[in-house]
Order: structure tokens, then sequence, then C-alpha cells
């Protein structure tokens, strides 16, 4: 029995693609739970349209991100913070403090679980600060403290 799958199934294959399988396994369990449909020539044309306006939304997704990771690498944003002993800060500057920074100077949205800073900063001083926007796409934003 040949079928299409409408999600993933473990052991078995992804979304979109066509599987043959056992008349038991088909009837029993992916056509009721909804994991599969008889591949027929309907349901074939209508997973190859939607496959192709997911591919084309990827696209335009990635092509938004790269447009932003430009935009993000030729930004600079200057934090200032009080300063103790060998420029070391009261406080320190954090993921969520650039995020909310972005947000406010600059408008750009950025969830701060995308900012790759490893350990928060906590000198005066230029940081590179790594921003993965999708996956293989990441901006370099630089992040300037400075003390008051």
């Amino acid at each position: 029995m040949k079928v299409l799958l409408l999600r993933d199934v473990e052991h078995l294959g992804k979304a979109g693609e066509i599987k043959d399988v056992s008349g038991g396994f088909g009837r029993n369990y992916l056509l009721p739970k909804g994991f599969a449909v008889l591949a027929t020539k309907s349901h074939i044309k209508q997973a190859e349209e939607r496959l192709a306006a997911q591919r084309r939304r990827a696209e335009a997704a990635r092509r938004e991100a790269e447009a932003l990771a430009a935009k993000l690498s030729a930004l600079t944003l200057t934090f200032t913070a009080k300063v103790g002993e060998q420029d070391r800060l009261y406080g320190s500057v954090t993921n969520a403090d650039i995020a909310a920074k972005l947000r406010e100077e600059v408008g750009i949205e950025i969830d701060r679980r995308k900012i790759m800073l490893e350990d928060p900063i906590k000198r005066t001083g230029e940081y590179e600060v790594p921003v993965e926007l999708a996956s293989g796409i990441t901006a370099t934003l630089k992040v300037v403290v400075v003390g008051e």
C-alpha cells in the first residue's frame, strides 16, 4: 500500500515522502492517526504544492535574515555603565540588555537567546558579539562599553 506521509514518522520517513507500507500498518495506524493519506494523484499534487510554498517561504525568510545580518554587522551599540577599579563594571551587560538596546534604539526585535554572548560583559571595551539569525546565517554586532 502506497501512502503519502503528512508528518514525520519515526523509522519510516519524513512528511511529504511517499512510502510503501504493509496494508495493516497503513489502515490500522497511519491513516486513522492522521500520519498519512493514500498516495493518490490529487494528494501527491497537493503535497508538491505545499512543499513548493514551504520552500518559497523558507527562501524569503533566508533573504530577510541575510538583509538583517548586513544591517546588524554595520551597527555599533554603545553602553555606559558605572566603573570600578581596573575598568570593571558594577553589574554587567547581558544578551538581554543587548536585545533591549536593539529594540529601543534601532527598532530591531531579536530574541535574546539568538545573541550568542558566552559570558556577560563585565569590563569596558569593544566586543564582537555573534547573533544567529537563522540556521547558517550569523551576524557580528559590535558592542562598545564605556565607563561613566
